[in-house]
């Protein structure tokens, strides 16, 4: 089966990137990456090398693909930042962008072009003004973080509420369920005592977008979404 990317507007200025590849459980599993237009644009998520070819081409349908200005991912992970180099070349004034913890640890070596770190008073790229919010080891990996986009109230909430399957791009209903199911199939969240807390956390920024990389993107109450997503995960962590 050929691969396709489809590209879908799921708020005002940000597009979801959508692979669905069909051997990854028995419903198949999609790789999303989430790019948010502006002056300076900014890609959510690579795709594995890959994918290259196809994400670059589901780019060029919204941006010209060297006008691509920031790079950037939840953690280091191949789906997260495999084509991260492919990319730099294509696109000349870009560069990635991530926490000092992620830039010590793998960046500063792994990257062809140097990366930047993530500005403590938020990232404008005109049109979207976005926040670096370190989140260690949640899902997984030390080095973490998301995005959160103020003037949209998105999430880029990476790995969390991953599910399964070939699903629309935005949805109202329920996250919760699905991501919980794929946790059990999985097992990929780190069940430390700072996952709770840190979900909770993020809850506070009241999102009405979560940009999801596993799955349908949530358009609704994104914080009661939080809240119901830390308690399955509470009651995970009882019975671990």
């Amino acid at each position: 089966m050929d691969l396709e990317t489809e590209v879908d507007e799921i708020a005002d200025g940000i597009f979801r990137l959508s692979t669905w590849v069909p051997d990854i459980t028995e419903r198949g599993f999609t790789f999303n990456q989430f790019l948010l237009t502006g002056d300076e644009p900014f890609l959510f998520h690579t795709g594995m090398r890959h994918l290259f070819p196809l994400v670059s081409q589901a780019i060029g349908r919204v941006i010209p693909l060297d006008t691509l200005r920031w790079i950037s991912f939840g953690h280091l992970e191949a789906d997260e930042c495999g084509a991260m180099n492919l990319l730099l070349a294509a696109a000349p004034h870009a560069e990635v962008v991530h926490s000092p913890l992620a830039i010590s640890l793998s960046l500063a070596d792994m990257c062809d072009r140097a990366p930047v770190a993530a500005p403590e008073g938020g990232l404008d790229i005109g049109g979207h003004r976005l926040r670096f919010i370190a989140t260690p080891h949640v899902p997984h990996n030390w080095e973490s973080g998301l995005w959160f986009d103020e003037t949209t109230a998105t999430l880029l909430a990476g790995d969390l509420f991953t599910h399964s399957g070939r699903s629309p791009a935005l949805t109202e209903s329920d996250c919760v369920a699905p991501a919980l199911a794929a946790e059990g199939l999985f097992h990929a969240t780190g069940l430390t005592t700072n996952l709770v807390p840190t979900i909770e956390r993020l809850a506070e920024l009241k999102p009405t977008t979560l940009a999801i990389m596993h799955g349908s993107s949530h358009h609704g109450d994104g914080a009661a979404q939080l809240h119901a997503l830390a308690s399955g995960y509470t009651a995970m962590f009882g019975a671990s």
